[in-house]
């Protein structure tokens, strides 16, 4: 009977499946068995069966990391001091944090507005072609690969090997440029363009969600408005301003906001491509960096709850504008 005081060993672990098992089945069937008699159970406790244990996974795996991480970003790096806003104010005053929040800035206004855009005048110019499934297909594409993945790909696109003879570069830009009789240029390592190059990536990887969805809304559009649209003479890019956009309008907010909480999440394609070096880091990537890199939690629980508290606001925009296309349906 060794082996039950072995916790490497396979017997043991097979026994504790076992019990896993068999423990789950019973709670389960006191819970069917509480459902099927509601008059000798009291009500409150078959509430209590079945959402207690969500509100206490809910309890456990955010509303306390929650509150700890607020905790910890009023204290110092290891956590054994109370330092107040002073987490903050070294966000908000140190150089390097300042170039993070600046590149969070431009990921959140640049991205959402660009790959929104990029999205609505695709949707709108291949909807009902010949090859509408095709072309749709293609910018959908980076929406079916992770983050990592993303980054893995622009990463070789945009690499650089020094122009010396005999060295080929792999990067397909640069070898664009070397065709072109232009020196490479290193993409990811100059300031502050290598922020804009990693927005291209996230475009490119949002631009086949906007299109998906905005493609979906104008298809929506009753065929009524768009004849009495043409009977009044609307035409082109008329018709685009006056009848498509209006009409798609909760669904560019739905876009734009779903958007811009992907990007202020955003940590894996700057990891993959970067690292968050070179002045290319963003809130996310900062706050991986200063809690799992430099172990100063203090700072790193600081970026976190400034991050909850960029995204609030958007969420709070998005439900009302919800709200209000409920109230004009």
């Amino acid at each position: 009977m060794d082996w039950l005081l072995d916790a490497d060993s396979t017997p043991h672990k097979l026994a504790l499946m076992v019990f896993a098992v068999v423990a789950f089945a019973a709670v389960m069937g006191l819970i069917l068995f509480a459902v099927d008699r509601p008059m000798r159970v009291p009500n409150w406790l078959v509430v209590s069966a079945f959402v207690g244990p969500a509100l206490l996974l809910v309890a456990v795996g955010l509303v306390y990391p929650a509150l700890r991480t607020l905790w910890l970003s009023f204290h110092s790096p290891d956590g054994s001091a109370w330092v107040g806003l002073a987490n903050y104010q070294t966000v908000f005053t140190t150089t390097g944090l300042q170039v993070v929040l600046r590149n969070t800035v431009l990921w959140v206004v640049l991205i959402p507005l660009i790959a929104t855009g990029f999205g609505l005048v695709y949707a709108y110019l291949v909807d009902r072609t010949r090859f509408e499934a095709l072309a749709k297909a293609l910018i959908f594409l980076p929406m079916a690969i992770s983050g990592v993945a993303a980054g893995l790909i622009w990463r070789f696109v945009y690499e650089y090997r020094p122009d010396q003879q005999g060295v080929e570069q792999i990067g397909l830009l640069n070898q664009l440029l070397v065709w072109l009789g232009i020196e490479p240029y290193q993409f990811l390592l100059g300031q502050p363009w290598n922020t804009l190059f990693l927005i291209v990536v996230m475009v490119w990887i949002n631009a086949g969600f906007a299109m998906t969805v905005l493609s979906a809304s104008i298809k929506a559009i009753s065929d009524d408005i768009v004849e009495a649209a043409r009977l009044d003479g609307v035409t082109g890019f008329q018709m685009f301003r006056s009848v498509t956009v209006p009409s798609i309008r909760p669904a560019l907010v739905v876009v734009l906001t779903t958007v811009a909480i992907s990007t202020l999440k955003a940590f894996d394609v700057v990891y993959v491509m970067t690292g968050g070096q070179f002045g290319t880091g963003v809130v996310a990537s900062e706050f991986y960096s200063q809690s799992f890199r430099q172990f100063n939690q203090g700072i790193g629980a600081a970026l976190a709850v400034l991050l909850f508290a960029l995204v609030v606001p958007i969420i709070v925009y998005n439900v009302r504008q919800m709200r209000l296309a409920e109230e004009v349906r």
